[in-house]
């Protein structure tokens, strides 16, 4: 490099580089002829000279992705050197910069991992760029790797808080490095407990095994760390086995289903997502006006109003096809909301979810005979079913998958769903909803999802009454045998966990 030309980097001159290049116009062509070379915005990132290093990104962007001979870019060097703002400027111009890769393939958070957490430089570093989070190292090491090694709790306690609204949490958690420890085995190795309580609420997997066939409880055993191997004692094999089918399985029945819909274009995903929403609308319109209307009124045949007029026959004939297309077209719109901002497509998910509920219900109140909302009910049974495979392959919330699942199976969720805060919620939800129903039309309760209509009168003192006795049984019977079921949770969780130490 040009004397001149270090010494106005250093200094943050601009305009002598300006007076070097009227003399000289190729004054700076020379750096892009040869593949690692010193650029002044190395110099000026190594200074902290935030208006020169601005200007050069101006008049010669390829410098910012330049490595020295020391395999550093100069956003690496700016991280080192702790210039918070130099480094938020360089992603202000150009986000890819979170990525760029250096010596022994290490990106600038793979820096901060190591050096930790200066100004909350983390935070604002994932908060521009989550996906650096996914890179690795030439060992295959993650951020996450380096921050338990180094014991940078602040750092580690971040990245965990980033990977919770990520889709590759899992991915990212039980990334295994080049001795195949993930960073659990990495975090209970260096006996950090507070680390491995993160990895653990995270449902990091605890059996995973090292090139040495060690898990992170036997990694533990052999570093003799009392503290992790209490942590890590509470194992399940039975259900680990159980949920690694589950998960080999539904992982092949959703790829199967969902084979290369990430590689559709942000053109092609609009366009599909406007014809599956007018396919959305007409189904559900179908069951809001049903071909030849529904009974307005009781006659000889004693047929209840508001029930379809086609006899059994006909409505499955009509319905069981509808019901398909409805299910067809959920799915394939919650696998397009992949690629969207998470909150967003969250949001999207509980509206979906909630409409799929409206539409089963619309679907089993209109069915003319108990036999064909049977029928209706084994269908929305697939629809649970294919929603937790869609579960499994991060396409569709855990949330959402309650709500239809408690919608239907009420009871079934209850032993299945292990969030006592969220369950909770949902169950309150749900018994309000079903009270409410219960006292306005005096049906009694059904697990269809649908209630039998009721011999009393609506509106009579009797029918109140009744209403009103229903719905408070309902209510708290279904919340008592939540707040149960959770306690005993607790207790066994309580009792292993004693025994263990």
């Amino acid at each position: 490099m040009d004397e001149r030309l270090r010494t106005a980097a250093r200094a943050g001159n601009v305009s002598d580089v300006y007076t070097l290049i009227q003399r000289d116009g190729n004054a700076l062509r020379c750096f892009d002829e040869v593949e690692f070379i010193e650029t002044p915005l190395h110099v000026a990132a190594e200074e902290g000279c935030i208006g020169f290093a601005m200007e050069m990104m101006n008049l010669k962007p390829s410098f910012a992705r330049k490595l020295n001979q020391q395999g550093l870019s100069p956003i690496h060097i700016a991280v080192k050197r702790g210039y918070k703002e130099m480094v938020l400027r360089f992603l202000e111009i150009d986000k890819g910069l979170a990525r760029v890769k250096g010596k022994k393939g290490k990106t600038p958070l793979h820096i901060l991992s190591k050096a930790g957490n200066p100004d909350g430089l983390v935070d604002r570093f994932l908060e521009v760029c989550p996906e650096s989070i996914r890179n690795v190292t030439t060992t295959n090491r993650t951020a996450l790797h380096i921050a338990a090694e180094r014991n940078r709790l602040d750092v580690f306690q971040v990245l965990i808080e980033t990977l919770k609204k990520q889709n590759y949490c899992q991915e990212v958690m039980n990334r295994k490095d080049e001795d195949g420890n993930t960073a659990l085995h990495i975090a209970a190795i260096n006996n950090q407990p507070q680390m491995l309580k993160l990895l653990l609420e995270c449902k990091a997997d605890k059996h995973e095994t090292n090139e040495a066939g060690l898990t992170a409880l036997e990694a533990a055993h052999q570093q003799n760390n009392i503290e992790s191997i209490s942590i890590l004692r509470e194992v399940s094999n039975f259900r680990y086995k159980l949920k690694k089918q589950i998960d080999k399985y539904g992982s092949k029945v959703s790829s199967l289903i969902f084979d290369n819909i990430d590689n559709i274009s942000s053109e092609d995903r609009s366009a599909l997502l406007v014809v599956l929403g007018l396919l959305l609308t007409t189904t559900y319109q179908v069951t809001l006006s049903p071909p030849g209307g529904v009974w307005q009124g009781g006659d000889r045949f004693q047929n209840i109003p508001g029930k379809s007029v086609m006899d059994q026959t006909s409505f499955l004939n009509f319905f069981v096809p509808t019901y398909v297309v409805f299910i067809a077209t959920f799915f394939l719109t919650l696998a397009l909301l992949k690629p969207f901002p998470v909150g967003f497509r969250t949001t999207l998910q509980i509206l979906l979810a909630f409409l799929a509920i409206c539409f089963h219900q619309s679907i089993s109140f209109i069915a003319p005979t108990d036999l064909a909302r049977y029928v209706i009910y084994i269908f929305s049974m697939l629809f649970v079913f294919l929603l937790v495979l869609m579960g499994i392959a991060y396409r569709a919330s855990k949330f959402i998958t309650s709500i239809l699942g408690f919608w239907l199976f009420p009871w079934l969720f209850f032993f299945l769903y292990d969030e006592f805060w969220e369950g909770t919620i949902i169950i309150i939800g749900y018994c309000l909803y079903s009270s409410i129903e219960f006292l306005e039309f005096g049906s009694t309760p059904s697990f269809l999802g649908v209630g039998t209509p009721s011999t009393l009168r609506v509106g009579t003192p009797s029918s109140l009454g009744v209403g009103t006795l229903s719905s408070l049984i309902y209510f708290s019977t279904g919340l008592w045998c939540w707040l149960f079921i959770s306690l005993c949770r607790f207790c066994i969780k309580r009792y292993c966990t004693c025994c263990n130490s």
